[in-house]
């Protein structure tokens, strides 16, 4: 357990700012500190976060091309051409895949889909697929959550008569595809107001876009296919602000009476089906199994999940998705300890400011993942490569300040391909290239990150006393979700509390521990913190950073507190 900054959000908050949110709302305190943490404090603006309305939802024609994609897409329908969707294999490409077939489908359109293999093909679109997909038939393919950067592949597809519509969210480089329509709000002349959707979420509004070049009802469309849409922007970790919060907020309270046969079976299989529905519950239990079909065996089981309209085909997937999942989870845990084994076994581990980790045979569909457990252990950006055939594929993990996507754009002259985020990314390089690689993107990180960057921190709303910390409080704070990156669920901290019991659940991994301040005891729970009862031992006095969380006991609710950090207490 690494030792963390605490950072204070509220340390100038205006005690008279909290009064006026309080008063106006009618929120207690504690949830209007969070507003203001979220920078949430005019009073339309506290009406549009709170209220999550559908009239905030941006016209589709607005995204520049959008319109242009609807026509080509109309077009091909009423002359019965084929048209294939090109998809990506994690959840938001699968979404997005699924959603826009089963709107097409229901257009009666001539329509198909195509997800690259991860393993044997990779990430975006390759030549050889363009062909199988034009010999098949195919006059028009349209992507999602992938193309932005195929330019040399567009041009390719132009000779083999293929048009292609390109629908998109990643970072776009200097070159855009000369595509029959190019739709990513990210493109530097496109001028949607929000930047930040999924992959999903454009594919959507492509959806809606052709709902109005179709005079059919958007509002239809919305209704059926938004818990879809709301399940792959958890995934993807896009900034759940503007309309991806309205989105989420929208899909996660249809999802509970979805109509999709797939949805329902996946709620059966992973246990939730009598739970109340969050954002985050979604993302730990429904996200995982879908994207398991991608990184194991085949993402267009999960496509035929969502757009199977048959109950038993469907239950029959969502348990083939469950055992591959638990297959995903082991292969994670071995390939997790192999490169743990490689960081204690490197001497100049402590020198290095990124983590660059390569091995035979380490399946490409799961070290992501497990790039993300490590930036989780040891706070600094990290990229595992699997080898095969001389050539390494890999994906990366980043941390707050350092942009990998740039850092990969700096090292392009040795990297096959590369694409992704500020904090997430995918790369081919050959095998020869890759001690050269960790060198330059190591000295690149020097030049960026200092010493305390890679420190971890816990951003902590407020400071708060025992007795904010009622049933009532952590009700209302469920008005803030639906939670996620740039609005991340409220953390808060105690000072001086006295530890009175603590123990080790489930062989070690986790802890559990009460506390007392003020006459009032206060019940902990650590997940993943089992090492903290050989950091601390009854008596001692804590600060404690935690989310709060309502724990229902034989009938009788209680405020349990989730823990996210603890230190010796300043005082």
């Amino acid at each position: 357990m690494l030792d963390k900054r605490w950072i204070f959000q509220n340390n100038e908050c205006d005690p008279s700012d909290v009064r006026r949110i309080s008063n106006d709302v009618g929120v207690p305190p504690i949830v209007a500190s969070v507003l203001i943490n979220r920078g949430v404090t005019a009073d339309d603006d506290i009406k549009t976060f709170l209220g999550k309305s559908l009239s905030n939802i941006h016209h589709p024609f607005l995204l520049k091309d959008a319109q242009k994609a609807a026509q080509r897409i109309k077009s091909a329908i009423e002359n019965d051409e084929k048209i294939v969707i090109y998809g990506d294999y994690d959840v938001d490409g699968i979404t997005s895949t699924a959603i826009l077939h089963k709107f097409l489908s229901s257009l009666n359109a001539d329509v198909d889909f195509y997800i690259p293999n991860r393993a044997d093909e990779g990430y975006g679109i390759n030549i050889l697929a363009l062909q199988k997909l034009r010999k098949g038939g195919a006059s028009l393919m349209i992507t999602v959550d992938c193309g932005i950067t195929a330019v040399g592949e567009v041009e390719f597809a132009k000779t083999i008569g293929l048009d292609i519509v390109i629908t998109d969210h990643h970072t776009c480089k200097e070159d855009i595809p000369r595509a029959c329509a190019v739709v990513n709000p990210r493109q530097p002349d496109c001028e949607y107001p929000f930047k930040d959707l999924a992959g999903v979420g454009v594919a959507f509004k492509i959806i809606l876009a052709c709902a109005l070049e179709m005079e059919l009802s958007a509002r239809e469309y919305f209704d059926k296919y938004i818990d879809l849409v709301a399940i792959g922007t958890i995934a993807d970790v896009v900034s759940m602000k503007g309309e991806n919060r309205i989105f989420v907020a929208a899909g996660v309270r249809r999802f509970k009476t979805t109509s999709n046969e797939g949805l329902k079976a996946l709620s059966l299989t992973s246990g939730i089906s009598e739970k109340p529905i969050t954002a985050g519950l979604i993302s730990y239990t429904i996200a995982p199994r879908i994207n398991a079909a991608g990184r194991i065996a085949s993402a267009s089981l999960a496509v035929e999940l969502l757009v199977t309209d048959s109950a038993e085909r469907a239950a029959e997937i969502s348990l083939a998705l469950e055992n591959e999942n638990r297959e995903r989870q082991l292969t994670e845990q071995t390939i997790l300890k192999e490169a743990l084994e490689m960081i204690d076994a490197d001497e100049n581990f402590n020198k290095k400011k990124v983590i660059v980790l390569a091995k035979e045979d380490w399946h490409h569909g799961v070290i992501g993942v497990v790039a993300s457990r490590i930036v989780d252990r040891f706070y600094r950006p990290t990229i595992l490569l699997s080898l095969k055939d001389g050539n390494g594929k890999g994906s990366g993990r980043s941390v707050k300040g350092y942009n990998l996507f740039n850092a990969l754009t700096l090292c392009n002259e040795l990297l096959i391909k590369f694409g992704g985020h500020e904090l997430a990314a995918g790369l081919n390089l050959k095998y020869d290239d890759i001690s050269v690689f960790d060198k330059q993107i190591n000295e690149h990180a020097e030049s960026i990150l200092t010493d305390d960057d890679l420190i971890p921190y816990v951003n902590i709303d407020a400071l708060v006393s025992p007795h904010d910390l009622t049933v009532a409080n952590a009700e209302k704070m469920s008005i803030l979700e639906p939670f996620g990156m740039g609005n991340p669920q409220p953390i808060f901290a105690i000072s001086n509390a006295t530890i009175t019991s603590m123990r080790t659940l489930s062989e070690g991994k986790h802890c559990k521990l009460s506390v007392t301040k003020e006459g009032k005891t206060l019940d902990v729970i650590g997940f993943g913190y089992g090492t903290l009862a050989d950091k601390f031992i009854v008596g001692d006095r804590l600060d404690i950073a935690f989310s709060m969380d309502i724990n229902v006991f034989r009938g009788e609710k209680n405020v349990q507190l989730i823990l996210k950090d603890a230190r010796f207490s300043l005082k």
